[in-house]
């Protein structure tokens, strides 16, 4: 019997390690400024508390997205690419997000990666029935 490994779910994981590192950041941040709920207006509690926010606003839908297209029976190319540019959308937002002062650089960058995932995944799906065979 062969197993199926598919994609999706190894930059799942390793996307979820992303979001527990920036959990334990923000708790951290938290418990340092002695912050228990919201910001206070402290800046930094809430750079942190936006990457972490942001984070979990856009990778759950993009990884569905992208899972739907691989249990379409997609080519593994494109759902590395689309995982790839997801990762790498969150990294560099972070990083960018979490300096201060900002950098702009890479928190476009990281958004752009992260829309090119995202709306690369949604057009595709869009597009199956006119691509299909």
């Amino acid at each position: 019997m062969r197993f199926s490994v598919y994609i999706t779910p190894l930059y799942a994981a390793v996307l979820a390690l992303l979001f527990i590192a920036l959990s334990v950041r923000t708790l951290r941040l938290r418990r340092t400024l002695r912050v228990g709920l919201g910001d206070q207006g402290d800046r930094q509690i809430l750079r942190a508390m936006r990457v972490h926010a942001n984070f979990a606003e856009y990778v759950p839908l993009t990884l569905v997205l992208i899972l739907m297209l691989e249990l379409q029976g997609i080519s593994n190319a494109p759902v590395h690419f689309l995982c790839a540019c997801l990762v790498i959308g969150r990294v560099a937002h972070a990083f960018g997000v979490s300096r201060e002062p900002e950098d702009y650089r890479f928190r476009v960058f990281g958004m752009a990666m992260t829309f090119t995932a995202l709306g690369g995944a949604a057009a595709r799906l869009l597009l199956a029935p006119v691509l299909a065979p």
